[in-house]
């Protein structure tokens, strides 16, 4: 795949991001209900949302969180130009539209900070303003931390099942241009090591990473046939033998013997993109180190989720390009986040529907952890209250905004990473299995009552 390049990241991700208007991106209901709590008053009173998940995808035991950052920037982003206002006017009163206008988000924003562990009930971004302005942001909010958080826990265990080989997302193709982009912010996140999307190199300043591909190879076609040698004479010329030789667009140990021909043993590596891919990985050692080339490294790609890369785990890969599993959630798109109001002028609210329940008042976490560091449980309380005095406890909630403007310094993508590498290494080792179970450790709740 090549060598990750980093060009781009002293410029990024410690500056906020420029975005055009984000108050389109919202479903036409909320601008609705803001008409008609404008109209009875209701619009002023002082609320909280909680984003949490019921549950988690099925056969997952633990989630990361993504997206509070871009959350947080596309809040910033969210106001209404004088185009949005002409397309809202075709349904809205005239003194909504002009509410509109002014709209400023002035409340509180607390949550977990991007890469933190979650789990069932886990109070992932804590809401506080008016009704009116709190009410508008519930699409943007989980539109971004449904899809960021679902790539980045399905990432999260690609890299445990890599067990300390380096993946690679490639899945640009696989998904929506936009998608794209913040799937590879979420998978580096998560602990991928680089990127082939080049947006996201350039706003983020996730390391890139690419080569060729097999149309490169097959484009040196001659009247005499495929001419392999000239392709990879070609690449080499070009990017000198740190590149990777892709071997296996035709005979897959003609193609080694070609790439070390050309390249020498120096080469830093080869990718295999398709067939058996551990037996392939293990002739192609053998090959390899046959041919004096013990220091080339065996990348591979096609089709690979996280259970591919942990049947891969005994045989010589040393990286994986992995790209529809990642970007599609690995057979879970969505994190399924929901966002709840939960507290009206200080009092807890809470939705009674059968298998939609919520728990009423705003709520801060702890974890608990043994003295080694495993984790134990969740705890939360509600946000009101002092966290309760108990041992081996860390505070996971933070908060991000006041009275609408930044209350601390945005969490860095490498700071994401780091607690994503914490939040895992201090999981239950049953926890961090691909296999079905309950979430690796409970939650648990305490009430004022509790408290006292």
């Amino acid at each position: 795949m090549g060598c990750p390049r980093a060009d781009h990241r002293t410029t990024v991700e410690d500056v906020t991001t420029s975005l055009a208007s984000t108050a389109l991106r919202t479903d036409q209901y909320e601008l609705t209900m803001l008409a008609a709590a404008l109209h009875d008053g209701s619009a002023h009173r002082r609320c909280t949302f909680e984003v949490f998940a019921r549950k988690l995808p099925d056969g997952r035991r633990y989630g990361i969180v993504a997206g509070t950052e871009r959350v947080l920037d596309a809040v910033r982003a969210f106001r209404f130009t004088d185009d949005d206002l002409a397309s809202v006017s075709r349904f809205l009163d005239a003194s909504t539209v002009e509410w509109l206008r002014d709209y400023r988000f002035s409340g509180t924003i607390t949550g977990f900070p991007e890469g933190e562990l979650y789990f069932p009930g886990s109070p992932i971004l804590s809401v506080t303003g008016t009704f009116a302005e709190c009410v508008l942001l519930e699409t943007i909010t989980l539109s971004i931390l449904n899809h960021d958080s679902a790539i980045a826990s399905a990432a999260a265990r690609m890299v445990t099942a890599a067990d300390g080989r380096p993946p690679i997302e490639m899945g640009s193709r696989r998904t929506h241009e936009e998608a794209a982009v913040a799937a590879a912010r979420a998978a580096y996140i998560a602990g991928f090591t680089a990127t082939s999307n080049l947006e996201a190199a350039r706003r983020h300043g996730v390391p890139s990473a690419g080569t060729s591909a097999h149309a490169f190879t097959m484009v040196h076609t001659t009247a005499d046939g495929p001419d392999e040698a000239a392709a990879f004479r070609a690449q080499v010329a070009t990017l000198g033998t740190g590149t990777t030789l892709l071997v296996d667009t035709y005979d897959i140990t003609e193609g080694v013997r070609t790439a070390i021909d050309i390249a020498g043993t120096g080469l830093a590596a080869v990718r295999i993109d398709s067939g058996d891919l551990g037996p392939l990985a293990r002739q192609v050692r053998e090959q390899l180190d046959s041919l004096g080339a013990t220091s080339t490294k065996i990348v591979v790609s096609g089709d690979l989720d996280e259970h591919a890369i942990a049947a891969l785990r005994a045989d010589p890969v040393d990286s994986y390009g992995v790209g529809t599993s990642l970007v599609t959630g690995s057979g879970a798109p969505t994190a399924g986040m929901v966002y709840k109001l939960v507290e009206v002028d200080g009092v807890p609210v809470a939705k009674r529907s059968s298998n939609k329940e919520t728990i009423g008042g705003a709520k801060s976490a702890l974890r608990i952890a043994r003295p080694t560091g495993t984790l134990v449980e969740e705890v939360i309380h509600p946000a009101t209250l002092a966290p309760p005095p108990l041992p081996h406890a860390r505070t996971v909630t933070r908060v991000f905004l006041e009275g609408g403007e930044r209350a601390a310094a945005r969490v860095t993508l490498e700071e994401a990473r780091e607690n994503t590498r914490k939040g895992l290494r201090s999981l239950p080792w049953e926890g961090l299995a691909l296999s079905r179970g309950e979430p690796a450790i409970p939650t648990r709740f305490l009430s004022e009552e509790d408290h006292r």
